[in-house]
């Protein structure tokens, strides 16, 4: 596991600071420094005060309501200089504190620190009680490095909180100071605001990823450990512990022993579950998501993991249960944090899987994404399924009509095309779309790989060969065209030393793929190393239950003697591919009938 294993969960556990970036005017350029440590921005000059703002009794004369109407017309046009002074001006003359806020936000919005800085203690100044005004000064003096200023308020700020509320007041300041440019001298003031209350769970968790952010892997683990020590039922100090730990065996212990102990550890649960993911743990990960899922039925994380999950272990119907109920509930209760149009185009793919093209059409019409690429990918998704359904000449019209500008996209609507007419059964004029666009993008690894899947499908297969090679030059990483070649010379029966190099380096580069486990094995098949052959092809026909690998085992466990075992897998794959070709060939080289 990676050291940056992520705990999403320490926002939820304890609260800290939230901290955005507040919209401004259309004819203001972005600030650089965040206004985020101002309180909201508003259109009206009459910015609302907090309940810890005391506003003066002063009258809204016409002269006054003139220059804060003047100011705000000013600063929508883009000037700032002007604006700002009038406004810290009238706030100094009414003692009103929403003027200087005000003033400040303008400042932030034009880019100028300095400027906000002064007008944020003039804000202070006239409301010395305000949280808002407090924030904003810590935050402007963080960022503008003036930190012993900052720590002399901070300090005071934990001293006064109450014990309640000190935890996230600690939270805060580390928010605080993740802004600071010098990030050493910043970690070693949270070392001495937080060390006086490293008695709390909340102080060790601060000092452990503060020691981890520093690369002090020791000190991490020590302070996330007396976290723990200090509150051995808490979820946080067991995240924080994990997140600090190199060894991933390690980690899998103290998360199965805390939650043997705290089975309702939900946050834990979700943590171990993405472990064993990490770890290709799918049926183990699956059942923790499950359990979690029984005791949030509704929860939107937990049903798109359980999509995703399924939809790895060839569980297509589990796969649609989970993404179309993720669908649901969002629809029940939108979130603006969660785009649908993926969980869509994947339950559009699945549906297009059974081969029910009406429901994957259906799926792809809900689509409604501003993502200019998502447009351009359920477009063609939209191709393929018209001709999937016979309107191919429709298919590649609306191919046509895309006409996008980028290379990339471009290549990927001669891939389309190539799909469509290879779905039709137009295999020669496949060819030929895919010879010209390979033609005219001649470095693209993924137009290649297919032209070369393709030219062996017309017997082609020197063209393949050069393709396939020319895949390699331009992507040595590129496992699938080891592969490919690798196992269409085992098919072939032919250079079979040559092969079982090429599939063993596509192996090196992905050890957990089941297809290339299966051409490992068919290759072994070729060579007449039976028992190698066998033991591959399990393991292939394990992770992937798929109709390709179901034909090669039965036919290797047909020629050890294992007629029975062979005769079921065989039924397996017609039940789920019956016009398979490795099938129909299997079938003819061993005179059987099923």
């Amino acid at each position: 596991m990676k050291n940056a294993f992520v705990i999403v969960t320490l926002a939820g556990l304890l609260s800290a600071c939230a901290v955005v970036q507040q919209p401004q005017p259309a004819s203001v350029p972005p600030a650089e420094v965040e206004p985020a440590a101002v309180a909201d921005e508003t259109s009206s000059p009459a910015v609302e005060a907090s309940d810890d703002e005391k506003l003066p009794n002063v009258a809204l004369t016409s002269d006054l309501l003139y220059k804060l109407m003047k100011a705000e017309l000013e600063y929508r046009e883009g000037k700032w200089e002007r604006p700002y002074a009038d406004l810290l001006d009238i706030a100094r003359q009414t003692r009103d504190p929403r003027l200087a806020r005000r003033a400040a936000e303008m400042a932030l919005g034009a880019t100028q620190p300095l400027e906000a800085m002064a007008a944020v203690r003039t804000w202070r100044e006239l409301a010395p009680d305000s949280e808002d005004a407090a924030r904003a000064y810590l935050g402007l003096a963080v960022m503008s490095d003036k930190l012993p200023e900052a720590e002399a308020i901070l300090k005071q700020r934990l001293a006064d909180a109450p014990i309640a509320e000190r935890g996230a007041a600690m939270f805060q300041a580390r928010q605080f100071l993740s802004r600071a440019k010098d990030k050493e001298a910043a970690s070693a003031m949270l070392e001495r605001l937080i060390t006086p209350y490293n008695n709390t769970v909340e102080a060790r968790i601060l000092l452990s990823q503060n020691a981890f952010s520093r690369g002090d892997k020791v000190r991490a683990e020590t302070e996330a450990r007396a976290a723990l020590a200090l509150k051995p039922d808490s979820e946080i100090s067991v995240l924080m512990l994990a997140q600090v730990m190199a060894d991933p065996a390690s980690v899998e212990t103290l998360f199965t022993s805390f939650l043997a102990t705290h089975p309702k550890a939900h946050e834990v649960r979700a943590a171990h579950a993405r472990l064993l993911v990490d770890q290709k743990e799918y049926a183990k990960a699956r059942e923790s998501f499950e359990r979690l899922l029984a005791e949030q039925p509704d929860n939107l994380g937990n049903l798109y993991a359980l999509g995703i999950l399924s939809m790895q272990l060839d569980e297509s119907e589990a796969a649609e249960k989970y993404l179309s109920r993720f669908i649901d509930v969002l629809g029940e209760s939108p979130d603006d944090e969660r785009d649908p149009s993926r969980v869509l185009l994947m339950l559009s793919q699945l549906a297009e899987q059974r081969d029910d093209l009406a429901a994957s059409r259906k799926w792809l019409d809900k689509i409604d994404s501003a993502d200019p690429a998502m447009t351009f990918g359920v477009q063609i998704k939209r191709a393929q399924l018209m001709g999937r359904t016979g309107d191919v000449a429709g298919a590649r019209k609306l191919l046509t009509g895309l006409a996008p500008a980028e290379k990339t996209e471009q290549a990927q609507v001669v891939l389309a095309e190539g799909q469509v007419l290879r779905d039709a059964g137009q295999f020669a004029n496949a060819y030929k779309v895919l010879e010209v666009g390979t033609r005219r993008f001649p470095d693209n690894p993924d137009l290649l790989y297919d032209f070369a899947l393709q030219a062996e499908k017309i017997g082609r297969v020197e063209v393949m060969e050069k393709a396939l090679r020319a895949v390699m030059a331009l992507a040595p990483d590129n496992h699938h065209a080891y592969n490919a070649l690798g196992y269409s010379l085992a098919e072939r029966n032919v250079r079979l030393d040559e092969a079982l190099a090429l599939i063993d380096k596509a192996m090196k580069m992905a050890p957990e793929d089941p297809f290339i486990m299966d051409s490992l094995g068919w290759v072994h098949y070729r060579m007449g190393n039976l028992d190698a052959a066998e033991l591959q092809l399990r393991k292939a026909y394990s992770l992937r239950n798929d109709a390709d690998i179901a034909v090669h085992l039965g036919e290797v466990l047909w020629r050890k003697g294992q007629q029975a075992e062979a005769r079921k897998l065989l039924r397996e794959a017609r039940a789920k591919d019956p016009k398979n070709d490795a099938l129909r060939n299997t079938l003819a080289r061993l005179q059987l009938k099923l």
